[in-house]
């Protein structure tokens, strides 16, 4: 068996991979492979798959598939693997970062700082404590991050489109609901059909004045042009995001141009511990596979 490192993983990983056969990050050997491992960089579409004959198994260290033709994959008998769990605490993590250094204005005042200027009276922080966070999704991601609010004293809601109940936030089915009095609203969703371009300017309207908004789940999950608009205009205090339209973003991408907005290179899931349990989850997805015989 040929297992084919696609993207970026920990320097530990091939050593991990070893005794389940050849380990290769030589990607002019993708017709040989019996299994490929990517991150958000590699694009598994049509022609990528067509080119790998031998294929049974692609994993995706991470949360989100869209870099992935799933269906296609599917129609030619390949399995489709993510590794959802494991990015979690670090996702959650950066979110908080966020949510934190907005309201805190710690990158005016580092800034200031660096040009001179002390901007002890200038700068009005406001907190976190009592404040209404709205999380749109509350899968693993969004669990995490509801847990560590709670830590804050905030007021946690949740928008689930099936209304299951969750034991750390309080669900509404509805968007317009859920998002309605927020302080703080953090997308946590993956890209589908159903949520792509789901933050609209109608769903902008809705949101409380002043709101903040953290994205660490897709950019194409918010118009880009109503964003720029509400930030032009206060609807939205600010916005931090770690997700862009393509990595790097193009250089006309107008969230780059915008006022209030803190930005992260798609940092989400690097930390150090995180891609660790991605590659302890990508060992026990490929032993599972070799023990049930598909590989």
């Amino acid at each position: 068996m040929l297992i084919l490192i696609s993207d970026a993983f920990d320097a530990s990983l091939p050593d991990k991979l070893a005794p389940f056969g050849e380990v290769t990050e030589d990607k002019d050997r993708l017709d040989e492979a019996d299994v490929v491992l990517v991150r958000s960089k590699t694009k598994c579409t049509r022609e990528y798959i067509d080119r790998a004959p031998n294929l049974k198994l692609i994993i995706r260290g991470g949360v989100g598939m869209d870099n992935i033709d799933r269906e296609y994959a599917k129609s030619k008998g390949i399995v489709t693997r993510n590794t959802p769990k494991a990015s979690a605490v670090a996702v959650a993590e950066l979110t908080m970062a966020m949510m934190l250094a907005v309201p805190n204005l710690l990158f005016p005042a580092h800034t200031g700082l660096m040009e001179g200027k002390f901007l002890k009276k200038e700068l009005k922080r406001t907190e976190l404590w009592r404040k209404t966070l709205c999380l749109v999704g509350i899968g693993n991601i969004g669990t995490e991050v509801a847990k560590r609010a709670r830590a804050f004293d905030m007021h946690v809601v949740a928008y689930r489109a099936s209304g299951a109940p969750h034991e750390v936030a309080e669900v509404k089915p509805n968007l317009m609901e859920a998002i309605r009095g927020a302080d703080y609203i953090s997308l946590n969703v993956p890209l589908t059909d159903q949520t792509r371009g789901m933050i609209t300017a109608e769903v902008i309207d809705a949101m409380k004045p002043g709101v903040i908004l953290i994205n660490t789940a897709r950019a194409a999950v918010v118009d880009a042009d109503a964003l720029v608009t509400a930030l032009q205009s206060g609807k939205i205090r600010a916005y931090a995001t770690d997700v862009w339209p393509s990595d790097p973003p193009p250089p006309d991408y107008p969230i780059l141009k915008a006022p209030n907005v803190l930005m992260s290179p798609h940092i989400g899931a690097n930390s150090k511990e995180n891609l660790l349990r991605i590659g302890d989850e990508i060992v026990n997805i490929i032993d599972a596979a070799v023990k049930g015989g598909t590989l």
